[in-house]
């Protein structure tokens, strides 16, 4: 028997729980009636399961592959290689007993300082989505649910719990949902996962006209919708908006809520049960009872180094690279040694194994040299956790200062040096005349060192291409002033996004959308047009093998693209049949609303907006605490994988907690801080002080839930 078949005999109290996680990562089981759990994981570029008896956080995981997360693989233009990774991170998930990853991330760069841009893949919504199409039918093939994230608009990082995005229908259209719509019409991914932010004033949980009008009614979706951890707001408005799940669940506010709303008819039954249906559908889609084999992890880790050399971009080379081997190296910079091959935050994986580029130098006996005795130097540099994470926004486009001083010495020695930079977004390069070579690996994933060394000393050959426009300086790029600044996000840019602004308005930008370079030479002729099919052939006229990207150009847009590998000399033809443009004229109009006042302090308030009272910082600091004693407990551990694991978890506990809401920590945390308790911070904050004791002592009378009853 199917899951779904029972739903007709599901009481109010068990549909309550049904449609409500637990646990954080699972939902909740009917026991009665025989109906299981199922077990989420965080993905997007490679599986995040949390040990026994974890605290939550993001140290504590499993080992897993840490794949090169989205900002390198999209340089690949390549969906092949984002289809592989997403079957090798379904087949670690299934041997872990995982049903469904969170992940791939599809927002759109609208800004180079997102601190999330690691996660997502491009500024381009045709490139971002063949991508994410790759990965979603890799996960799914191996019977493993994808979940497309975050539904919508979630393009920063400082205000994400409840920044309100302010945008024209033309730019969502065109631009912002379209990713998202071509993902679920072509892979039909079996989950997607609501942003915490508003839209135009709506919180995307509660916004019928994203949830319903646009996803299921206009595009056709019949999976689930779940919230991202703590976005729910107000379960009945949700419920009637289309929002099937809510995680991590654990709220008796929620299924009181639910039950009430049924009984003064607020809540339709009819909304109820297309959620329980959806949940029951999502389980008899990706419900395995048994583990399967375990996973290979040798092959993953040859797979991540395979798939990072594909996608390092080489954004500059005057003829040094690819080395000989003969060169006399001085090697310095600090991800020499200590790779950032991942973002820091929900998606940080405790890597099954690590290879840096030190220890792929060391097993292929690459000799170091002193600076007053080489000939070449090395310079391995980059951002770092502290510059760019998941919770808040980069302050800066700059690289580090201690970086920047040293690149600036070696290039005073006048012996040419090449740069190979790490991290997750663009940076400004105030040297780039003064280097020889930028080889750019992204975050590319446990195994970078090796597709390092490959790509250096000529092994393999780059091919990847920019996801995203690298501007000269982040004054450069449109909205700079007013960008993760406030709680009202304003578009005002519309679809001029990426290279769209730079193009329209002549702005001279370091490195274009869809630039590099490599160590052979193609030539493309020019494209022919019959019947709707575009065709062009590329040739290798080099002396290497190599990747090239076809890429069709109509009235400045990116309508299609191919990727393809060439021995010297050989030729290939590529196809491309463009889909037809969106007729419909959307508008243009912003209704931009006004700034929400700091006090008082609301439930939808910043947490950081507590230090505006005397009660309120108390709180506050009460709160943040405990990332504080996470810290000090991370910088006592011995020098380390473990060590360094801890301090970033704790660094993005202080960020989330800084970012959060009130009510999003209160849905995100179940039982160890409930909603009358967040009434009550609120009340306290507001210098209530009766009122907010007396709302903490408050509980929610909820029924037990289905697991609990005997």
């Amino acid at each position: 028997m199917l899951y779904i078949d029972l739903i007709a005999k599901l009481t109010d109290e068990e549909k309550a729980a049904l449609v409500s996680g637990t646990d954080f990562m699972y939902t909740n089981p009917i026991p009665r009636l025989g109906i299981p759990s199922l077990c989420m994981a965080d993905g997007p570029h490679g599986l995040r399961k949390q040990t026994e008896n974890a605290d939550n956080g993001v140290a504590a995981s499993v080992p897993a592959t840490a794949f090169p997360t989205a900002a390198a693989t999209a340089s690949s233009w390549n969906p092949e290689m984002t289809r592989r990774m997403g079957k090798a991170i379904a087949r670690e998930c299934r041997s872990n007993g995982i049903h469904v990853l969170l992940g791939p991330g599809v927002n759109i760069k609208r800004n180079p300082l997102c601190g999330r841009n690691f996660e997502y893949f491009s500024e381009d919504p045709l490139l971002a989505s063949e991508m994410a199409i790759g990965e979603v039918e890799g996960i799914q093939s191996e019977g493993v649910g994808a979940c497309l994230k975050h539904f919508a608009l979630n393009n920063s990082e400082n205000y994400r719990f409840m920044g309100n995005s302010v945008v024209s229908e033309k730019a969502m259209r065109r631009i912002y949902l379209k990713v998202f719509e071509r993902v679920v019409k072509r892979a039909m991914p079996v989950s997607v996962m609501c942003a915490y932010n508003q839209i135009n004033g709506t919180y995307c949980s509660e916004n019928r006209w994203l949830l319903t009008d646009i996803l299921r009614t206009e595009w056709g979706y019949g999976g689930l919708v779940m919230t991202d951890w703590g976005a729910m707001k107000h379960r009945v408005r949700s419920l009637r908006a289309g929002l099937d799940l809510e995680m991590p669940g654990d709220t008796a506010i929620c299924r009181r809520q639910i039950l009430d709303g049924l009984r003064d008819g607020s809540l339709p039954t009819d909304d109820l049960d297309a959620a329980c249906r959806n949940v029951l559908r999502l389980l008899d889609t990706c419900y395995q009872p048994e583990k399967s084999e375990p996973a290979d992890f040798d092959a993953h880790h040859a797979l991540a180094a395979e798939i990072a050399a594909d996608s390092a971009v080489l954004m500059k080379n005057d003829g040094i690279l690819p080395l000989s081997g003969q060169e006399k190296l001085h090697i310095c910079g600090p991800m020499f040694a200590h790779m950032r091959y991942q973002g820091a935050g929900s998606s940080m994986i405790n890597p099954a194994r690590l290879t840096t580029p030190k220890d792929a130098f060391a097993s292929h006996r690459v000799p170091q040299n002193p600076l007053e005795e080489s000939d070449t130097i090395l310079i391995f540099a980059g951002l770092t956790d502290e510059y760019e994470s998941e919770g808040c926004d980069r302050e800066s486009m700059k690289l580090p200062e201690d970086q920047l001083g040293l690149i600036d010495e070696m290039c005073a020695t006048g012996k040419p040096v090449v740069l190979v930079l790490f991290g997750g977004s663009p940076v400004e390069l105030p040297f780039c005349d003064k280097v020889s070579a930028i080889l750019n690996m992204y975050l590319p994933g446990q195994n970078g060192g090796t597709a390092a060394w490959q790509l250096l000393f000529g092994e393999k050959n780059p091919s990847g291409r920019l996801a995203e426009t690298w501007p000269v300086c982040y004054e450069d790029v449109p909205g700079h002033e007013s960008f993760g600044k406030g709680v009202n996000e304003i578009y005002r840019e519309g679809c001029e996004v990426g290279y769209r602004y730079y193009d329209a308005h002549s702005i001279p930008v370091r490195f274009p959308f869809g630039h590099g370079l490599s160590y052979t030479t193609f030539l493309h002729s020019d494209w022919t047009e019959e019947d709707g099919v575009y065709r062009q052939k590329i040739t290798n006229t080099g002396s290497r093998y190599g990747g090239e990207v076809a890429a069709l150009w109509l009235e400045g847009e990116l309508r299609g693209f191919q990727k393809v590998y060439l021995e010297p000399g050989e030729t290939a033809e590529v196809e491309i049949r463009p889909e037809g443009q969106d007729q419909i004229s959307y508008s243009d109009e912003l209704t931009i609303p006004p700034d929400p006042p700091g006090l008082p302090i609301t439930l939808n308030s910043k947490f950081t907006d507590l230090n505006q009272t005397r009660m309120g910082r108390i709180l506050y600091r009460i709160v943040t605490g405990v990332a504080e004693r996470e810290m000090r407990a991370a910088l006592k551990l011995p020098q380390g994988q473990e060590r360094d694991n801890r301090i970033k978890g704790a660094q993005f506990m202080r960020r989330v907690m800084d970012s959060n809401s009130i009510i999003s920590m209160s849905m995100c945390s179940g039982k160890s801080c409930p909603y009358p308790v967040a009434v009550g911070f609120v009340e306290l904050a507001n210098g209530h002080l009766w009122k907010g004791i007396r709302s903490c002592l408050t509980s929610v009378k909820a029924p037990k839930l289905p697991k609990e009853e005997k």
